[in-house]
Formats: C-alpha cells, structure tokens, sequence
C-alpha cells in the first residue's frame, strides 16, 4: 500500500470504510502552498497536505514563542522542532517507513521553520525579488520580468508568523502599535512587511533579494550595467577620494553598485557604513558598520541616520559610507564632505543626475535650518564630484546612462557635465532588448587633472571610444 492509501486509511476515507456501510467524513483542508504535491486534486495529495497542515498546527502549539526566540540558535531550535514532530506524527497514528516519516519531517520543518511557500524563491538564484500582495498572491521578478506565481500561505496568520519570524531575528517587532518595519534575512536580503490596519487586504511581504555572492565590477560589465572604460573611471575617482553619489529610481541597483564602489576602497582605509538595515556586503578587514534603530513601543530609543552620521565623524572614518540619504541627514553629510572626510559615497533616490541635485536641495531643507538656497547650492557644489546615475530600462535591464561631474557654481545654478551617457540611438534587438551602451561624451572631467597630482592613470582609451557631445547642464 502506498502512501496515499495509508493516509487515507489512516483518517478513514478507505474503499473498506464504505464498503462496511459507513461513511467518514473527510476534514477540509487548506494545503499550506499550492505546490504540485498539495495543490494536486486526488484524495492521497488532499490527505498528505492534511497531515501537514494538521502536523504544522500542533507544532505552532507545542513550540509558542521559542519559534521567534532571537535566543535560540538555528541547530536548538530545529532540533526541538523535529522532537516536537516526531510526537505529532506519532499521535496522528500513520504508518510511514523511516524514509517517509524523515522526508515529512523535514518538509515540515522548513515551512514552519523557514519562510512557507517562500522558500523555493528564496532557495532559487534566478528571483531577484518577491512580492507577497496577500495570503494567496505571490509574484516574482525573474530577468527583470513579474510573474504570478501559483504559491500561497493556508492562511494569513501563516503569513503575520512568517513575517514575525524574519523581523525578530534582527530585532525589530511589528504589530498592530507598529505595523510597518524593514528588516534583512540573514544573507542581507532586503524586507519590507505591513500589515492590518494600514494593509487592508491583509499582511504584505516585500523581499528584495541579494546576491549570495557579492557582485564585482566583471559582473556588471558582463550584465551590460556598465562598460570596462567606466569601470576603470569609476575605480580612478573611489581612489583620488573623489565625493560619489549613486542615483536612480527604485529598483535601479543603487544598493548593488555601492557594493561595487566599495570594493575599490583601500584595505587600509577606516570604513564607516551607514544603514537603516545593514545590506552592504564590504569586503575590506577594517570596517565598522552601523544600523539605525527604530523607536520602542513606548516611542523612545529611536537611533536616526542622522544620529549615527554625527557620531561617526567622532570615530575617525577615512571614508563614510551611507546607505541611503532620504532626510535632514543630507546636510550632514555634506557638512563632512566639506570638512575632511573627502571620498565618501552615499545613494539618494532620483530620476536624472540633475533631479538628484533638486531633491539634495529639498533633503537639506528637511534638517530644519532656515537656509538660504543659494547657501545650499553651494554646498552641494562643493561637497558633491561625480553623480553615478542608474535608470530601469523598459527592457528590464538596469544599466549606468550617466557618469556626471559636478563642476561647480554658474550664478545661482549647479553646473553639470556629462562624461558618458547611455547611447538610446542604437535601438533595440527582435527580443525588445536595448543594443546601446554608454559611451563617452568627448568632454575631459576637470578632476583628470587631480589624478595626475596623485599620480593616479587613467589608459586614453576611457574617453577616446565612439564619443557622443552634449553640453553643459
């Protein structure tokens, strides 16, 4: 007899049970993810998600809080989640061979254990994000493209356990007194959960997924991101301690190419990171990193970006590395610019290289000090050398289409000025894809001349292909 037969023998759903003249009825059941085992119609699938579900439930019961105890280690806890199961399944009274009782063990533990119908994608390298809307929504992005996927939570108390599970290992909490957090899994993935009241179709899960191994300059190039030339200007600027802002919208690889520009930092160097949630993956030995923290349920003990940015410039950092300027922090971060701590890199959220130096304008404003604009210009200009601008392409590819140095002051306007930009003229192959690549403008960066001082090489060749002119912005 097989397993199917067994499970449905063992709850009473047998052709020998009819045949005796009674009937069972059988449980209903939600399977906890719609794979092809549990989504399956014939009655052995529906009993074999039963005994999981049934199985899962009890295990909830008998484990309660040591499932989201940030005490407890990964081996503690799935070695008291198998004691746990093995009782469960005992008293369910199913006859399993040794292999099926560990197989079933096992799938049960990663759902309760690790993130449910989530962990296929988390598992598979080629989603690069996941988009919980609800209990039985869940999109993917693969190569750039969303896609439905046919995965689902039983229910959305699943769902609220799997998100309380992720945000208690890095130590935040989310309830209905703060129902909005962004945490990291422990690969420094991405995550952002809301739930009830302020999502009104339940509980939504947004995980942006990072590489496992970190990216490098060959990989972007290979991607098309970026060019060898740029690489090579890129790694020239991190090195004459050049001021780089990382711009673009969402989605872009903001995060991702500030991994690359680090990787061109010096090993000796002090490096100080700044984050809301610690996603940088630096591969230097001197390193210190920093995490803001959010307000406890008392509203007290909130650590700001800007908090954390004042108090690094008392730990003597050679380069400062900011995750993402979104506030009043601008301002300081400019002020450390301005006063010695030349070469830091940081990511803000724009459209164009000049949106970038509005939306500063508008950060800085948000600090709370009434500044003159022109004031705020001119630090801008003189804080900010290179803006590094990604754009999300309407083939899915995200690609660098502006490297521009900020020149300085013109009157009361930041003047801009393209060394490449994204070639938009060559169009786009059968498959939609764009054919272009940035390429150089023609224009010579005035900070060429402060490589030569430091000594720092740069082969003609950066400049010298297919050059595209524009002019001054």
């Amino acid at each position: 007899m097989n397993l199917s037969a067994r499970l449905n023998a063992a709850r009473g759903n047998s052709p020998a049970s009819e045949s005796a003249g009674f009937t069972v009825p059988s449980v209903p059941v939600i399977p906890l993810t719609a794979t092809a085992e549990t989504a399956t119609s014939s009655a052995g699938g529906t009993a074999l998600a039963g005994l999981k579900q049934r199985a899962g439930e009890a295990l909830f019961e008998r484990m309660g809080g040591r499932l989201t105890d940030p005490h407890l280690s990964e081996d503690d806890l799935r070695k008291s989640a198998r004691e746990e199961l093995s009782q469960v399944i005992d008293e369910e009274q199913v006859p399993l061979t040794p292999e099926e009782r560990r197989r079933l063990i096992r799938e049960i533990g990663d759902d309760v254990l690790g993130y449910g119908p989530l962990q296929r994608f988390l598992d598979d390298d080629s989603v690069t994000e996941i988009m919980v809307n609800k209990a039985d929504q869940i999109y993917v992005e693969q190569a750039g493209q969303l896609t439905l996927t046919d995965s689902k939570f039983a229910t959305e108390d699943h769902l609220r356990r799997v998100i309380e599970r992720i945000v208690s290992k890095v130590g935040r909490r989310i309830d209905e007194s703060s129902p909005m957090v962004d945490a990291r899994l422990e690969d420094g993935s991405r995550v952002n959960a809301i739930i009830p009241p302020l999502a009104v179709n339940g509980p939504s899960l947004t995980i942006r997924k990072f590489s496992r191994v970190p990216l490098t300059v060959q990989n972007l190039a290979d991607f098309g991101t970026l060019t060898p030339e740029m690489a090579e200007l890129l790694d020239a600027c991190v090195k004459a301690r050049l001021n780089i802002l990382v711009t673009g919208g969402t989605g872009t690889g903001k995060t991702t190419l500030l991994n690359v520009l680090s990787g061109f930092l010096p090993a000796e160097d002090r490096i100080v990171t700044i984050e809301d949630a610690v996603e940088l993956q630096l591969q230097q030995a001197h390193v210190v990193r920093l995490e803001s923290r959010p307000a406890n349920i008392e509203g007290r003990g909130e650590v700001s970006i800007r908090d954390l940015l004042r108090n690094s410039l008392r730990m003597r950092p050679d380069r400062i590395v900011v995750g993402e300027v979104r506030g009043g922090e601008a301002l300081d971060m400019l002020q450390a610019m301005n006063t010695g701590h030349d070469g830091s890199i940081s990511t803000v959220h724009a459209n164009s290289p000049r949106d970038a130096i509005a939306r500063l304008e508008t950060l800085v404003l948000m600090a709370g000090m009434d500044l003159p604009l022109r004031a705020v210009r001119e630090q801008i200009a003189s804080a900010i050398n290179l803006i590094v601008h990604l754009s999300r392409l309407r083939d899915g590819t995200r690609r660098v289409t502006h490297i521009t140095e900020v020149q300085g002051m013109e009157g009361d306007v930041v003047t801009l000025q393209d060394a490449f930009v994204f070639d938009y003229s060559a169009g786009v192959d059968r498959n939609g894809r764009f054919l272009g690549k940035p390429v150089p403008t023609g224009v010579l960066p005035r900070f060429v001349d402060h490589f030569a001082e430091l000594g720092i090489t740069v082969s003609p060749r950066v400049f010298a292909s297919q050059p595209l002119l524009t002019g001054r912005r």
